[in-house]
């Protein structure tokens, strides 16, 4: 059961709807995860175009000023044991404890870059909630799920860092186009006053290596462009209360981590039973 608030993240969360823990991965470990992201990368640009192997999906994107770049990667887990180690980390059930308990599934997990110099590499303002689909998978959401992210880079608004509505997580769920891709769209400040939001209170969030942030799955979000010289990369990984969700791979089960082992589980691609295959999907 969840445990009384205790941490001042937890207090922080409860009041603006995000908080962020300093310094949760050292030095080595960014270094081990960063490793990792170049390695995978590299990997996915030997696909002309996006390719899925059952929940496994490389995001393949043709940037107007770079060319064939990597979006992100979906459960890299299924692959990479030192990614696989970190989504199950008992420092983040730790942080989510609390707020969660201690079974717990993963229904996110999810690699991003941001290239520097890229054209489009923006996120407009969305909600969490909006890919929760079918939404009957999915009880007591803006209760059960929170995402969190791990900054392999320096986060900072020159690089597309994160820009969050404090307080935003109270309205629950607003009423955005579900046919309108925020990976498609960019951070436009107009989406906030449509919403009857104050852009002037939206909050740039900075991270150093190693810092984990987590927000509430009705938390105003979005990032912008990469203006600077170095890449923005997150490693994000979003957790549920198991009893609450249908779907997922679990990451904790009785505060234990939960290796990924046997089958894959149901998460988001529909088709994974009736086509396990892997294909290129655009």
């Amino acid at each position: 059961m969840p445990q009384p608030m205790a941490e001042p993240y937890l207090e922080k969360f409860e009041k603006d709807g995000y908080a962020v823990v300093k310094g949760l991965f050292s030095a080595l470990e960014v270094a081990e995860m960063a490793t990792s992201f170049d390695r995978i990368y590299a990997e996915a640009m030997l696909h002309e175009r996006s390719y899925r192997m059952q929940n496994v999906f490389f995001k393949i994107a043709d940037d107007d000023a770079l060319g064939r770049i990597v979006r992100m990667v979906q459960w890299p887990s299924y692959f990479n044991k030192q990614l696989e180690r970190v989504r199950r980390d008992p420092r983040i059930l730790k942080i989510l404890e609390p707020l969660l308990g201690s079974n717990l599934k993963q229904i996110i997990n999810q690699m991003h870059w941001k290239p520097p110099g890229a054209a489009m590499v923006e996120f407009g303002f969305h909600q969490d909630s909006k890919s929760r689909r079918p939404r009957e998978a999915y009880a007591d959401l803006g209760t059960s799920y929170l995402q969190t992210a791990i900054a392999i880079d320096p986060h900072r608004e020159e690089n597309g860092a994160m820009v969050l509505c404090p307080g935003s997580h109270r309205l629950g769920e607003l009423p955005f186009d579900p046919n309108r891709s925020s990976m498609q769209a960019s951070m436009d400040s107009n989406d906030l006053v449509k919403l009857g939001l104050d852009p002037d209170k939206a909050v740039t969030l900075e991270l150093d290596p190693g810092d984990l942030a987590f927000w509430s799955v009705y938390t105003l979000h979005g990032s912008g462009p990469n203006l600077s010289t170095i890449d923005r990369r997150l490693y994000i990984n979003g957790y549920v209360i198991a009893e609450n969700c249908e779907r997922g791979e679990w990451a904790f089960r009785d505060g234990a981590p939960c290796p990924v082992s046997g089958e894959p589980a149901l998460v988001h691609y529909e088709d994974l039973y009736n086509n396990p295959d892997p294909h290129y999907v655009d």
